[in-house]
């Protein structure tokens, strides 16, 4: 009975003393991590200090490094500097980690209730722009965040007629909408808009939120729609921080009290922020550069898992090597040779006569086998040929060929070796873009003559009624701004499309200036614009059957070496029969050129094509002053953008300064009234391609005459333009896009963070 008391006794000491000796270790684990100054405040709450980062009294680097430790609350919390900035985590990688909250804008039956604009203003730690995101959440929601230099800015549209819609856990732009944070900057303020005042769907959804969090903080779900659970939260947010005010490393070093880099460190020259630094130890050291032997040798032999050695390993100040025993052979890692006795000569003489042997038979079978599947594989690949010809309805193109014999030379039909050959087996370097629909290379056939080959994405194989259909009614398509189908290839898992080349790139590269692209004056902008709207006028209403491209952009004009429009990518198109106004189809196209009313109703009508064109017109009058809008997703912030500067008579604020002068002022206002109709919110409400081909045709005619150039008389010019202002007048009233409650915003005088 004794032994047993005493054994338990010591076994109670034994677990005390463990327990003592783990809180001691994880004591000191704590203070290594967060290695402050001496004498200083190393931890406020959870929060670990490490310097440069101090609470005063000489234990921060500068007063922007001041961490003010909050005792009163429970458990003890950090700010940045004096302000009300929370701060969470800092790491010595030159990052640390604050809280914001999100901006709102609710709603009920009388209209706007409440909602707060949210800001943060920061002096010396910019907002990390790759692992924070801008995000919007919402069912009528513009979104738009602008930045310290008020130069620039951004934002994005969410929109949604019912939850059921919704995606959880996705933003793409039904309910909850994301996009980039510009690089360096260095604060921002967000504000929220409502196009319909949340009027269509107040019941699950009162409130518009729109907030900056680091990229993984918040995993969007329908539920967020519908409750207040984000009026008060608090998001995580990345900022850079770094030394130096204008110092880089080769400055610093010369001021060698004020370095901050100390022994067994680097000083890294900052790729944020121009003119600082921040310091890194050495491989094969750890800790805080910034300290006095803050920086200690790691002991890899001992800490790397899984071992690097295969049997010895021998540690030095910044590295390690490996080696192997006496008697044995071989590098002694265990990524390599690794440690072996040596093969006595009599044995290896042997093994070589035994590998010698068995690899010439291994080679004589190898051949055989090699041989017999060649041919089994031309056998196979020719009868795939044959299958994919089939599947791919190369019979029925056949016969409606045969039945428009006469009417245009007949459609050739490329074998895809011929193909294949003409792009260098679809080498990289032969691809002249990348889109939604495929991939499209240019290829040189035996002639030496040069095309577009399309590969196209994998599709619905039951689809290929309606594809050859498509084939056979682009291939009577004759219209000089229209690309001309040449020919396409069926021996392919997926149909390829041949075309014609167009030398010149697309009207994107010019507006963008890719790859030193030529600049487009006015006059070339109206007369691609014009070709553009004459040939979807054609499409819709001349063709013998009419034609819904459905993807209008700047990607897909192309210009030849003359600078003539040719409309190009018809892998999105529609047919609709001429006995029918609309069809029904699953949404397709680029974001951000989609019409608004196909998006939410999936009805499909040549309205579309007008509003994406309305988009592109929009672009050409903007040119370098949307530069921040250039992303396709952000091209529904710029239309909305656009409108609400005609309704306050703001158009000369993002007309492109390039192309505007006293001689086409008025001609350009035309043009914009006109892109205005075009991205109207309801398709009846736009006109016709062939209502907005004549209007620019008829403005490109001004522009050539010096008598459209002149002064209307006051009769004539209110009689010419009565119609239009009247419109223009009409368009404003029923914008969805609102801009009045600009002048309502709450504003807030805290030096921090709102």
């Amino acid at each position: 009975m004794y032994s047993r008391r005493k054994m338990g006794t010591s076994l109670a000491v034994v677990l005390v003393k463990l327990i003592l000796l783990t809180a001691l270790l994880e004591a000191a684990a704590r203070i290594a991590a967060a290695q402050s100054k001496p004498g200083c405040l190393s931890q406020c709450g959870d929060i670990s200090i490490p310097y440069p980062f101090g609470t005063g009294n000489d234990c921060n680097i500068t007063e922007e490094f001041f961490i003010t430790c909050n005792t009163t609350s429970i458990p003890n919390k950090a700010f940045l500097t004096d302000s009300n900035i929370e701060v969470v985590n800092i790491s010595l990688d030159g990052q640390l980690r604050v809280l914001s909250l999100a901006s709102y804008d609710c709603y009920n039956s009388s209209g706007r209730s409440y909602y707060f604009n949210y800001w943060l203003q920061l002096s010396k730690f910019p907002v990390n722009n790759t692992r924070n995101k801008f995000t919007a959440i919402g069912c009528d929601t513009f979104a738009v965040v602008e930045f310290p230099s008020g130069e620039y800015a951004t934002g994005c549209l969410s929109l949604c007629n019912d939850v059921g819609d919704v995606i959880n856990g996705s933003c793409s732009g039904i309910g909850c909408c994301q996009t980039s944070i510009p690089k360096g900057v260095s604060g921002y303020n967000i504000n929220l808009y409502s196009p319909d005042n949340h009027t269509q769907v107040l019941a699950d959804n009162p409130c518009s939120y729109a907030f900056v969090a680091e990229d993984t903080a918040h995993n969007f779900s329908n539920s967020d729609l519908g409750g207040y659970d984000l009026l008060e939260k608090q998001f995580p947010v990345i900022l850079d921080w770094t030394i130096g005010h204008d110092t880089s490393c080769s400055e610093a070093k010369k001021d060698i009290d004020n370095f901050a880099c100390t022994e067994n460190s680097n000083c890294v020259d900052s790729e944020i922020s121009s003119g600082s630094y921040i310091c890194k130890c050495f491989e094969g050291f750890e800790g805080n550069p910034y300290l006095s032997n803050g920086c200690q040798e790691i002991d890899e032999c001992e800490t790397l898992e899984p071992k690097p050695c295969n049997m010895t390993c021998h540690n030095f100040p910044g590295s390690y090597n490996c080696s192997c025993p006496e008697g044995f052979q071989g590098d002694g890692w265990n990524n390599g040779t690794g440690c072996s006795r040596p093969i006595s000569p009599i044995k290896k003489r042997s093994l070589t006569n035994i590998v010698l042997g068995s690899g010439i038979g291994f080679f004589a079978l190898l051949l055989g086998i090699t041989l017999l599947y060649l041919i089994l594989k031309q056998r196979q690949i020719a009868k795939l040929r044959e299958k994919y010809f089939q599947q791919n309805g190369g019979t029925l193109l056949q016969e409606k060929l045969s039945q428009r014999e006469g009417y245009r030379e007949k459609v050739k039909v490329f074998a895809a070796e011929e193909l294949k050959k003409a792009t260098n087996n679809y080498h990289e370097s032969r691809i002249l873009g990348q889109g939604g629909q495929g991939t499209v290379f240019k290829g040189i056939l035996p002639d030496n003559q040069m095309v577009a080959i399309k590969k196209s994405r994998i599709g619905d194989h039951s689809q290929v009624e309606p594809f050859i259909n498509e084939i056979s009614v682009l291939y009577q398509i004759n219209h000089r701004n229209v690309v001309k189908l040449l020919g396409c290839c069926l021996e392919t898992p997926v149909p390829l499309l041949v075309y014609e080349y167009v030398t010149n790139g697309t009207l994107f590269d010019h507006m963008h200036n890719v790859a030193g692209a030529s600049f487009l004056p006015w006059e070339a902008r109206l007369r691609i614009a014009t070709e553009t709207a004459e040939a979807l006028s054609y499409l819709h209403s001349a063709a013998s059957i009419p034609i819904i491209h459905r993807d209008i952009k700047l990607a897909n004009i192309l210009l030849d070496e003359h600078f003539t429009a040719k409309v190009s990518d018809f892998g999105a198109s529609r047919l609709i029969p001429s006995d029918q106004a609309q069809v029904t189809t699953i949404i397709q196209g680029t974001f951000g050129y989609l019409d608004p009313e196909y998006m939410q109703t999936g009805q499909l009508t040549e309205k579309s094509d007008v509003y994406s064109f309305g988009v592109v017109l929009i672009e050409l009058l903007t040119g370098q002053k949307a530069v921040c809008f250039a992303r396709s997703e952000d091209k529904k912030i710029l239309a909305m953008y656009f409108v609400s500067l005609m309704k306050e008579d703001r158009l000369l604020e993002i007309v492109d300064p390039r192309v505007m002068n006293d001689g086409n002022l008025e001609h350009l206002k035309e043009v914009a009234a006109l892109a205005w109709k075009c991205v109207r919110m309801k398709g009846e409400e736009r006109p016709s391609m062939k209502e907005v081909a004549h209007e620019l045709a008829g403005l490109q005619a001004m522009e050539k005459h010096p008598w459209g150039k002149s002064n209307l008389h006051a009769e004539e010019a209110e009689y010419l333009l009565g119609e239009l202002c009247n419109s223009c007048d009409n368009g404003a009233s029923s914008s969805s896009v609102g801009y009045d409650s600009i002048n309502n915003q709450v504003t807030f005088e805290l030096e921090g963070a709102r």
